[in-house]
This record gives structure tokens, C-alpha cells and sequence, in this order.
């Protein structure tokens, strides 16, 4: 890679990881944001004979409110369920941390607290080993860092919803700065995301700790499977609205799409509502 496309990429970064801790600084009056974001894929234990989703969830809820929402280390925490992905088995836990420091700490909180809420050694043993057994042993982490340009719930949901997942990848073009990404990336954001009343929530983040750091992801909320496609369509609208010239509204897509390798995937989710702190 050529001395300037390693630059690009350094500074592109670096800015990336540094700028949700300046807008949080900036909005005070804001939702406290997180500054890093562990993803944990998980899959189903597919040789459990007696599998009841309502005994899962029940579980899991049970160790929600004894255990995660009481740990002050961890600022927030929500599982997904495979909807539209290539593997039925998956399911995606996420917790946020306020800082590095609170990520490396939580574990340690969170045994205290299971030794609180099952104090009898065998009572504990029962609990956990009834919740493992509904997984299966391998799984993967990532960490992400959260960008601005985010787009909060108004009010707690009461219901399940869906989370579409779009992962494009960075190309580092040698043309490129952060000067222009950004700006982009907000003038998208202004003119389209925050204005489509079917996203209900947007949440970008990018790579900070994993396998891959040309990752771009972005998370939307929708009420349901069929405001995704009314999700696209007012998108177009709206672009046409703020770029109504066609060859300015091609440029702006080409500018964009230059930060990015062309390559994506896209998955959908069932974010579970009541298993979320």
C-alpha cells in the first residue's frame, strides 16, 4: 500500500475512534453514548431436545434484571435473533461500554452479582448450566466504535423490531480525506436518514477491535419487515428532494461510494424488546 493510502487510512481511523467522545462533549444534554461496542455472535444449541423459546427468553430475562441491570459498567445491552441471515442458528448479543476502562471491568461485576442473586453454590451451578444449554460452545467477538450521525428511538419500544444491518468495507482511496468523508457522511445523514420517518433509529459504528478494520456498519430500526422496502423508496425521495439536480445527486453518490470497496452484506434481525437494558 503507497505511503499516502496508509495515511489516509491512519488519520480516517483514528478520527473515526475519536469523534463520538468529542460530540459527547458537545451535546450535554444528549443520551450518554457509548464509546465502544462488543458484538458476541452466538448460535443455538441445535441438539437440544426440549427447546421452548418462551423458557429461553424467561432465562435470559431472569438473568437481565438480576445480573446486567445492575452491573454499572455496562451502559446498554440487547440480543438479536436470526430474521434474514445466512446462518438460522445465529443470535447476536451487544453490549455498550462508556469507556475501555468499564469494558475490562464488567466481567468481574457481573460474577458478583450472579454470586448475589444465587448465593447457594448449587442453586448457581443449576442456573447457569439451564442457560448454557441452550448454546452451542463456539462464538466470535468484535468491538466497534460509534460514529455521529446517529439517529435515537423517541420513546422505548413495546414490542419487538426489526434491525436491518448493512456492512460495506473501506477502500482507502488515495483521493480521499476525512475532511470529505465526514462531510458527506452528514450531509447524508441531514438530508435523508434523519428525515425517513420509517427509520425509527440509525446507529453506524466501524471497526476498533476484530478481524476486519475495513468494516462500516450501520444498524436501522424499522417497525416491521415491510418498511424496509418503504425504507428505500422514501430514501430516493428524499436525495431527489435535497439534490433535485440529477447529475449533482450523481456526483454526490460517486463521491461516496468512493470510500467504499463496492462490496456489502445485508442482514435482518428480530431486536428482542424485552430483553434489553
Amino acid at each position: 500500500m503507497k505511503t499516502t493510502n496508509r495515511i489516509f487510512a491512519t488519520v480516517l481511523t483514528m478520527l473515526l475512534l475519536l469523534s463520538p467522545t468529542i460530540i459527547f462533549a458537545q451535546e450535554e444534554e444528549a443520551p450518554e453514548r457509548p464509546e465502544f461496542i462488543a458484538v458476541t455472535t452466538m448460535h443455538w444449541n441445535m441438539d437440544m431436545e426440549d427447546f421452548d423459546m418462551d423458557t429461553w427468553k424467561a432465562i435470559e430475562k431472569e438473568f437481565l434484571e438480576k445480573v446486567t441491570m445492575k452491573n454499572e459498567f455496562i451502559l446498554g445491552a440487547s440480543t438479536y435473533l436470526h430474521l434474514f441471515t445466512a446462518d438460522n442458528t445465529e443470535l447476536i448479543y451487544v453490549q455498550t461500554f462508556a469507556s475501555w476502562e468499564d469494558m475490562g471491568k464488567f466481567g468481574a461485576r457481573n460474577a458478583e452479582l450472579i454470586k448475589e442473586a444465587w448465593p447457594d453454590e448449587a442453586e448457581r451451578e443449576a442456573f447457569s448450566k439451564k442457560r448454557m444449554a441452550y448454546y452451542a460452545h463456539e462464538h466470535s467477538d468484535e468491538i466497534y466504535a460509534p460514529m455521529p450521525g446517529v439517529k435515537l428511538m423517541t420513546e422505548k419500544p413495546t414490542k419487538d423490531m426489526v434491525t436491518y444491518v448493512r456492512k460495506n468495507h473501506f477502500s482507502f482511496p488515495e483521493d480521499g480525506t476525512q475532511e470529505e468523508f465526514m462531510a458527506l457522511k452528514k450531509e447524508g445523514f441531514d438530508a435523508v436518514i434523519s428525515k425517513n420517518e420509517h427509520i425509527k433509529a440509525y446507529y453506524p459504528h466501524v471497526h476498533a477491535w476484530g478481524s476486519d478494520r475495513t468494516e462500516y456498519l450501520e444498524a436501522f430500526f424499522l417497525d416491521s419487515m415491510a418498511d424496509l422496502d418503504k425504507m428505500y423508496d422514501r430514501n430516493a425521495e428524499l436525495m431527489k428532494e435535497a439534490f433535485p439536480d440529477e447529475e449533482a445527486r450523481k456526483a454526490k453518490g460517486k463521491a461516496w461510494n468512493n470510500y467504499f470497496t463496492g462490496v456489502h452484506g445485508d442482514y435482518l434481525y428480530t431486536w428482542v424488546h424485552d430483553l434489553s437494558k
